[in-house]
């Protein structure tokens, strides 16, 4: 057989194996609304350093990131039937333990706080969320003791949502709630861009940031090794791979 044709006859073996080798390789990471972790900027691009230090771990994996956007529970649900391979954000809901992965490090902690406003008393939790007016952030979820407490009838609460963290500092400051229950760095970036000082709080749980890959995706084990492989790499090549 002529050398040539030997050379071509390997080639057009290879390539479908090559393509489909190459189209496994992109990763659908899902992501939510949660500056200065993950967000959309004003030019409709993912960013954030949470999307940005997936991205490094994926690249020095072997993948490819292909972000996008979603609402909680779509990005819940995306996980929870494959559709949505990863995602940066805090391991233990109770809905997505049976169908994912959890990565092997830790990448960060954040801290969720209930805000009050200067010169109230700080509430004593949970007995003073009794019949106040607490603003939540819509698409947000919490710990389920959190949530127990929220949707309690008997302590007469009243929830007032909204999309925005810069929205719902406002309706603190404005009196048009009691309490915000929000996220420490979202909550920190608006207050800088609204130009507010200090807001007291009170601690009412820390989570950690891992990355969470969906059991029912391609190959969920091989990527969550790979991820976690990929970590100690960087690690020992001397890269800060905490976030803040």
């Amino acid at each position: 057989m002529p050398r040539r044709f030997c050379l071509i006859l390997i080639a057009l073996l290879w390539l479908p194996v090559a393509c489909a080798a190459g189209s496994e390789r992109r990763i659908h990471v899902g992501y939510y609304e949660f500056p200065p972790y993950s967000y959309t900027d004003d030019q409709g691009h993912p960013s954030g350093v949470g999307l940005e230090l997936t991205a490094r771990l994926l690249d020095e994996a072997g993948y490819q990131a292909e972000f996008r956007a979603y609402p909680g529970a779509r990005l819940y649900n995306g996980l929870i039937d494959g559709s949505i391979a990863l995602w940066f954000g805090a391991p233990g809901k109770p809905e997505l333990a049976e169908h994912t992965l959890e990565s092997r490090y830790l990448l960060g902690q954040i801290a969720l706080n209930l805000y009050y406003r200067p010169g109230t008393a700080p509430p004593r939790l949970p007995d003073d969320l009794q019949g106040r007016g607490v603003i939540l952030i819509t698409g947000y979820s919490y710990w389920q003791g959190i949530n127990q407490w929220l949707q309690d009838p008997a302590r007469h609460i009243t929830l007032h949502r909204t999309s925005r963290h810069t929205a719902a500092l406002e309706m603190l400051l404005r009196r048009r709630g009691d309490l915000l229950l929000d996220y420490q760095m979202p909550v920190e970036q608006a207050r800088r861009s609204l130009g507010i000082g200090d807001l007291p709080f009170v601690e009412v749980q820390r989570l950690q940031l891992k990355l969470i890959v969906s059991r029912h995706a391609a190959d969920a084990v091989q990527l969550r090794d790979a991820l976690d492989h990929a970590y100690q790499r960087l690690q020992a090549r001397g890269e800060d791979l905490q976030l803040p």
